[in-house]
């Protein structure tokens, strides 16, 4: 009991932010490497444990002991969510939020940023307990067997480092939580001189966007219009078939979310290929491709795109797959 209480003051001190911290440069690839072992020890043998890390990947400047924390914190947490078993996956990935993303995310500013992605292979969570997932002692575990503290301590850490903690999930998929810590200057040269950026390039094809989340739909489709493509978007797949009932003419590429309602985008897709059988598709996730691929549900040969991406991070992929 009473050491108990003594990781809920820890707990409670660092959640306040009076533990002192000090932040240096670091490599989050080597602190998984560091933290190996230990995770091993403590997830159990009964779990599938991966992890990928990116090559080159870029440093960030945070305390060592309160990301490690994080860290342990999201995997012990990934493990409860898989009493029977199951696959976890610590990924690592040099990503770049946009301008798009920061509009929705009031604490994101735009740039570079290094993700740390865990994902699990448990029942996921309803859009009600996803919302109060980071309030302080908010927990769906039975009492005794969890403070409430983890997430919200989580959360306090990375936005503390100037991060941003996000967590995508489906019932019955498992979940992500995908933390972003921004890309560290420190050691880099300060006259670097970024390349200009290429311009979009569109084209005249005539894509399906199918994407449950209203805000990401919108900005596709105004965004690929833009750029010539004539696009037909539609919140699942369902309402998908039902949009192609009053189309002419050939669809040459299919976007798609991967886990949705009424219908998933694999079966999506395949309805879509024996309608449509030089049919392109593009598939999407919050979940990681690693992450997805590792659970079987997708096949490591097919085109996908991580959730959140640029426009032009879009615009470049669709005219890599039309070309191609």
């Amino acid at each position: 009991m009473a050491r108990r209480g003594g990781d809920l003051t820890q707990q409670l001190l660092a959640f306040a932010r009076k533990k002192i911290v000090k932040p240096e440069v670091l490599n989050l690839n080597s602190t998984m490497t560091r933290m190996e072992p230990m995770l091993r020890r403590v997830i159990g043998e009964d779990l599938d444990f991966v992890m990928v890390p990116e090559r080159n990947l870029g440093l960030v400047k945070v305390d060592v002991g309160s990301i490690e924390q994080v860290i342990m914190n999201l995997a012990l947490n990934a493990r409860d969510a898989m009493p029977k078993g199951g696959k976890l996956t610590i990924e690592t990935l040099n990503v770049t939020l946009g301008e798009d993303y920061a509009e929705s995310h009031a604490d994101v500013k735009p740039g570079e940023y290094v993700m740390l992605a865990v994902t699990d292979a448990g029942a996921g969570m309803p859009e009600d307990v996803r919302a109060r997932i980071f309030e302080p002692f908010f927990t769906t575990k039975p009492i005794g067997q969890g403070t409430g503290l983890g997430l919200a301590m989580s959360h306090g850490i990375v936005k503390q480092a100037g991060g941003h903690i996000a967590v995508y999930s489906e019932v019955g998929r498992g979940s992500t939580f995908k933390i972003y810590l921004p890309l560290s200057q420190e050691g880099l040269e300060a006259t670097k001189i970024e390349p200009a950026a290429a311009p979009m390039k569109g084209g005249t094809e005539t894509i399906l966007y199918v994407e449950d989340e209203p805000l990401l739909r919108d900005i596709a489709r105004r965004s690929l219009s833009d750029l010539g493509y004539t696009v037909v978007d539609a919140a699942n797949g369902q309402e998908a078939m039902e949009r192609l009932s009053s189309l002419n003419g050939p669809i040459h590429l299919l976007i798609t979310d991967v886990v949705m309602p009424k219908m998933s985008g694999t079966e999506l897709a395949k309805k879509m290929i024996q309608r449509y059988p030089g049919i392109k598709v593009l598939y999407s996730s919050g979940y990681t491709e690693n992450a997805i691929v590792h659970q079987g549900i997708l096949h490591e040969s097919v085109n996908f795109i991580q959730k959140p991406y640029a426009p032009s991070a879009l615009a470049e992929r669709i005219r890599s797959i039309l070309d191609s």
